[in-house]
């Protein structure tokens, strides 16, 4: 494959892009994977995993093939005009808009229940409704001062997220008993028929493909490079999803997961009931405030994206004014959302991963199409031939009708 001029004289470092995808995929979000995969439980719930992550990456291969026949820096909105026109175009950044609105809601629904159990830690009683919306008033602060401040809190969140990462899992991991996680409490458990309900929320969990342009302005047009950003960034987060995995079904026995699901399967509940079964306090500690950072990262990574989202589609200037009117109609709606339905986490993320699905693997399926059509692909080409495209267009398709068989009750749940 050919190797394009990079936008600068030296390339930087392969290790800044893994980061970055790395870091965007894993969020707050994967605290829902446990509680919607209890039904298919773990081997089932590792197989969605692995297809989901093959899916994924190569739609996001497929986005980066069609934006090598553009300048670098060239965005979503101007590959997508240009190759699918306008009517594709606007459908894109409605589903992406629609993401990144449901999925702020669901960082003020998850903060609140996080932040209730965390002062209740401290024996002190404050309703999660309240402490979501404060949480939240506290990053749009933090968003309407500057993109740099967000960038500064972001650094420091993202350390801590990582260190107590790694803390809380090892100690998880020390705890996980065979017997729990392989479920031989239960006679003649059924799994297969839960599969197809854990699809949506796997699409929702490997969430990265806007920042694919983003590698090539970072990288310049250097396929071979973005395309390792890519895998290993995704490879780690699978990693880290299999851990999170083991961790969970290992401790926690399937048939308690029905009681995390009816509570509404928000952080807190999924936290007690770890809490409850190790009875350890340190444990206890560090999945606090793993779970902290964990909420606090994505709400601020989220909120951005949507803040600059807006700013741009309704030509908000940068001054304190500018600001302040993106930052009102960013955080304005999914706050008053969090009020009213403070325990709407599973369902917010389970909708993200219904309107990911057009932007996350129909719309790029159709771009590679598109892009050989017109340009021939000559710097990059994705495997695969037509079959890949069809597979990533299924994949997509098949996603959001699950969700959509879903929420008219057509597939088993499990309770």
């Amino acid at each position: 494959m050919a190797t394009l001029a990079t936008t600068s004289t030296t390339t930087p470092g392969l290790l800044g892009g893994v980061v970055i995808i790395a870091g965007t995929i894993i969020g707050a979000g994967m605290f829902s994977l446990p509680v919607v995969m209890s039904g298919a439980w773990f081997f089932w719930s590792l197989a969605a995993l692995v297809f989901t992550w093959f899916c994924m990456l190569h739609s996001g291969l497929m986005i980066l093939e069609a934006n090598l026949n553009y300048r670098a820096g060239a965005s979503f909105d101007t590959i997508t005009k240009d190759l699918l026109g306008k009517g594709w175009n606007a459908i894109n950044g409605l589903s992406i808009a629609f993401v990144l609105y449901i999925l702020t809601y669901a960082y003020i629904s998850a903060s609140g229940s996080i932040l209730q159990h965390t002062f209740a830690e401290m024996s002190l009683a404050v309703p999660a409704r309240l402490a979501g919306l404060g949480f939240a008033l506290i990053v749009a602060l933090v968003v309407w001062m500057s993109t740099k401040a967000v960038s500064r809190l972001t650094a420091i969140v993202l350390g801590a997220k990582v260190i107590t990462f790694f803390l809380t899992f090892g100690s998880l991991l020390g705890h996980v008993t065979p017997a729990t996680l392989f479920n031989v409490a239960e006679a003649s458990p059924s799994y297969a028929p839960y599969l197809l309900m854990t699809l949506p929320f796997c699409l929702a969990s490997f969430g990265y493909h806007g920042n694919v342009p983003s590698l090539m302005k970072y990288y310049g047009k250097d396929p071979r490079i973005i395309t390792r950003c890519l895998v290993w960034g995704t490879l780690i987060a699978l990693g880290l999803y299999v851990i999170w995995l083991l961790g969970t079904m290992g401790n926690i026995a399937r048939p308690a997961f029905i009681d995390i699901a009816d509570k509404g399967g928000n952080i807190d509940v999924l936290v007690q009931a770890l809490s409850g079964v190790l009875n350890s306090r340190m444990l206890d500690l560090l999945l606090v405030i793993f779970s902290n950072f964990a909420v606090a990262s994505s709400f601020l990574g989220v909120t951005l994206g949507l803040f600059d989202y807006l700013a741009d589609l309704f030509k908000f200037d940068d001054s304190a004014f500018g600001r302040f009117k993106t930052a009102l109609i960013t955080f304005l709606p999914p706050m008053i959302g969090g009020v009213l339905w403070p325990n709407g986490f599973l369902y917010a993320i389970g909708y993200a991963g219904l309107a990911a699905t057009i932007w996350a693997a129909i719309v790029p399926a159709l771009l590679a199409n598109a892009s050989r059509k017109r340009f021939g692909s000559p710097a990059f080409r994705v495997w695969g031939g037509k079959g890949m495209i069809a597979l990533i267009l299924v994949f997509g398709i098949g996603n959001a009708l699950v969700h959509i068989l879903s929420s008219f009750n057509l597939l088993p749940v499990y309770h």
